[in-house]
C-alpha cells in the first residue's frame, strides 16, 4: 500500500493492542484510546480477569508480530483437564493423544501490558487511556470521546475507525443508532453467569494442586475451574446460576452458605481456598455472553473486531484467540487489495463470519460439556478412544477439540462440521456396542471414518434439500 492512512483504534484491550501493533510494523500511524486506566500502571482486574487459554490460533498471530518467544516466557502449559469428583478423587483427561499438543495458562493483564509495551515503542503508534468513546460519526470519519479525569470533551478524525473495544463497543452502537445501513445485532445471554476465586501459594510461593492442568469439578448445573498462575496461584473461576437449583448466585447471601455449598459440592478446592468465604464477597458475580452483528464494516471507512463483533463465553478458551485470528486473517486482506479498503473490509467479513459464529456456537456446546459430560462414563470413553486413535495416528485422525484448539490451518466452522460429526460417530457407536477400546484401532479408526463420512454427507443432504 503506497498511502499509509491515519488510523484510530478505539479500545487497547487484547485484540486492540495486537492490531496497533500489527498496523504500526505496517508503517501506519496509529492513534489508540482506552476507556480504562492503563493496566501497566493500575489494578483494574477487580475481579473479573479469567486467565486466558492461549493455543494456537493465538500463537499464530504472536508469531506474526513476532513476539513468540517473549510471549511464551509468559505460559504454562496445561496438557489436560485435571476432573475432580465431589469424594475429591481425579483423573486427567488429556487434551490430546498428540505429546507435543497443549494450551497454555496465561494472565490477561501480563500478556495485555507486552502488547501495549510493544505498540508504544513504535514511533508511529500513540496510547491514550481513561478515555471514553460516546460516539461514532462513522460517515464523516470521527469519533467523541470524553476524558474521564478533567471531563473534557474532544473529537478524534481518522481516515479508518477501528472498533476493538469489546461487547458494549461504541462503534457498534453508532452503527446500531445510526440506522444508515442495514446492521442485524443479537446479545444472549446464559442463564449462568461466573465469580473469580483464587488458590493462593503454598507458604513456599509453590502450587498447592498440580501444576500442569487445568482443573476442573463438573457438579452438572454448575462447575469451577482453575488455571495455574506464574506466582504459585490459580485463578478459580465459579460457574452457576443466578436463580435455578439449590444453590444459586442470588441465594448465596452469607460466608455460612457460600462454605456449606463448597463443602457440600468441593470439598478438596475448599480445603485450598481458606480466604473463600472473604474473596467470594469482595469479587463482582458477572454475566456470561454472545454477541453476533453483521456488517462489520461501513464503507472502507470503519471495521469491528474482537468481541467487538463477535463475543463469546469462555469455555471453549478461544475469545482471545478467534480475536487474535481475526488480526491474521485481516493483515492477509491488507496484502490482497492493496489500499481498496472497501474490498478489504468487505472480503475480511464475509470470509471470517462464518467461522466466529462456529466457534460461537462451540463454546456454548463446551459449556454443557465442561459442566456434565466430562464425568459421563460414555463420555470418558469416546475421550479414550479419541485420544487413542490421535497417539496412533497423529497425521491422520484429530478429535472435535483437536481440530478446534490445535489445527490453526483450518477454519473454526470446517472444525466444527466435522467435529460434530465424529463425536456423534462415536458416540451413537459407543451406545451400540459397534466399537471398543479393546479391538484393534485400525478397524476403530475404519469405522468411524465412514460412519463419520455418512453423517456428513446425511447433513450436506439435508442442507440442500429442505421440505
Amino acid at each position: 500500500m503506497s498511502k499509509k492512512e491515519d488510523i484510530l483504534i478505539i479500545g487497547a484491550g487484547l485484540c486492540g493492542s495486537l492490531l496497533a501493533l500489527r498496523l504500526g510494523q505496517r508503517g501506519f500511524k496509529v492513534h489508540m484510546l482506552e476507556l480504562r486506566p492503563d493496566l501497566r500502571t493500575t489494578d483494574i482486574s477487580a475481579g473479573r480477569s479469567i486467565n486466558l487459554a492461549f493455543s494456537n490460533r493465538g500463537l499464530k498471530a504472536i508469531k506474526l508480530v513476532g513476539l513468540e518467544a517473549k510471549v511464551k516466557s509468559l505460559c504454562i502449559p496445561m496438557h489436560g483437564r485435571m476432573v475432580h469428583d465431589t469424594k475429591g478423587n481425579t483423573f486427567l483427561s488429556n487434551y490430546s493423544g498428540r505429546e507435543d499438543e497443549s494450551i497454555n495458562s496465561i494472565s490477561r493483564e501480563l500478556l495485555t501490558a507486552l502488547l501495549l509495551d510493544e505498540a508504544e515503542a513504535l514511533d508511529n503508534v500513540t496510547i491514550e487511556f481513561q478515555k471514553r468513546c460516546t460516539n461514532v460519526d462513522f460517515d464523516n470519519k470521527k469519533a467523541s470521546f470524553e476524558d474521564s479525569i478533567s471531563g473534557a470533551k474532544f473529537t478524534v478524525f481518522a481516515d479508518l475507525i477501528f472498533g476493538t473495544d469489546g461487547a458494549g463497543s461504541a462503534l457498534r452502537k453508532s452503527y446500531f443508532k445510526e440506522r444508515k445501513f442495514l446492521f442485524s445485532f443479537s446479545q444472549n445471554y446464559l442463564t449462568h453467569g461466573y465469580k473469580e476465586l483464587t488458590i493462593q501459594p503454598d507458604e513456599k510461593g509453590g502450587f498447592k494442586t498440580y501444576k500442569n492442568a487445568l482443573h476442573i469439578w463438573p457438579r452438572g448445573d454448575y462447575m469451577i475451574i482453575a488455571l495455574p498462575n506464574l506466582n504459585g496461584s490459580f485463578t478459580v473461576t465459579l460457574f452457576l446460576s443466578y436463580e435455578s437449583g439449590i444453590y444459586n448466585f442470588n441465594n448465596l447471601k452469607s460466608p455460612e452458605i457460600v462454605t456449606e455449598f463448597f463443602e457440600k459440592e468441593f470439598p478438596d478446592a475448599l480445603e485450598l481456598m481458606p480466604n473463600l468465604a472473604v474473596e467470594f464477597f469482595e469479587n463482582p458475580t458477572a454475566p456470561l455472553g454472545t454477541v453476533k452483528c453483521f456488517p462489520w464494516n461501513y464503507k472502507g471507512h470503519s471495521l469491528l473486531l474482537g468481541d467487538s463483533a463477535h463475543a463469546i463465553v469462555p469455555f471453549y478458551g478461544q475469545g482471545m484467540n478467534a480475536s487474535f485470528e481475526d488480526v491474521v486473517e485481516f493483515d492477509a486482506f491488507l496484502d490482497t487489495h492493496e489500499g481498496d479498503w472497501e474490498a478489504t473490509f468487505k472480503d475480511f467479513q464475509n470470509h471470517r463470519k462464518i467461522d466466529t459464529d462456529g466457534i460461537a456456537d462451540l463454546a456454548i456446546d463446551n459449556f454443557h460439556e465442561m459442566k456434565d459430560h466430562v464425568a459421563n462414563p460414555i463420555f470418558q470413553e469416546k475421550r479414550k478412544i479419541e485420544m487413542a486413535l490421535e497417539a496412533e495416528f497423529p497425521e491422520v485422525y484429530h478429535s472435535k477439540y483437536s481440530l478446534v484448539t490445535f489445527k490453526e490451518t483450518i477454519g473454526y466452522n470446517e472444525a466444527m462440521t466435522i467435529g460434530r460429526a465424529q463425536d456423534k460417530a462415536i458416540l451413537s457407536m459407543l451406545a451400540a456396542n459397534k466399537i471398543s477400546i479393546k479391538e484393534p484401532l485400525e478397524e476403530v479408526l475404519k469405522k468411524v471414518q465412514e460412519e463419520t463420512s455418512n453423517i456428513l454427507m446425511e447433513d450436506t443432504i439435508a442442507r440442500t434439500f429442505k421440505y
